[in-house]
């Protein structure tokens, strides 16, 4: 059986969401601390607001390109970067433009009061260290086969 390429930057994705999603730790830690922040970074839209989107926009397309690039010979994990991806473009664009339902949808993910806080942030945090995980499975898989 062949052994399907991993790409060097492939654990670095998966590694680096996987921080990104687990940061939300933060949040069952702090609901007021971690809203306040994030959602000053949404309304402001200054230097790290546009860091962060373009780092999450090019990692995103990245994993899209390389999943189609490689259709005829990819790993079940790289379905995430098509439906994860693809959620991920949506989410960037949908605030970017300043998309009404998402926005509300937004606020009401950052309601400090809300019954819901720990079950969104905490499924953030699972998925998060799940990529991470891959990420690490990953990384280790490449090492070998290099």
């Amino acid at each position: 059986m062949e052994k399907k390429k991993i790409y060097l930057w492939e654990p670095w994705f998966f590694i680096f969401f996987g921080i990104f999603h687990l940061h939300r730790i933060w949040g069952l830690a702090d609901r007021n601390s971690y809203a306040e922040f994030w959602l000053g970074i949404l309304e402001n839209k200054g230097a790290i607001y546009f860091i962060l989107m373009g780092v999450l926009a090019s990692l995103c397309i990245l994993g899209i390109v390389t999943f189609i690039k490689n259709r005829n010979n990819n790993s079940w994990w790289r379905w995430i970067y098509i439906f994860g991806g693809t959620y991920v473009i949506f989410d960037l664009f949908a605030i970017a433009v300043e998309l009404k339902f998402w926005n509300n949808l937004l606020m009401m993910m950052f309601d400090v009061n809300s019954p819901y806080w720990n079950i969104i942030w905490s499924f953030f945090i699972l998925l998060g260290g799940f990529v991470f995980m891959l990420g690490i499975v990953l990384f280790r898989q490449r090492k070998q086969n290099v």
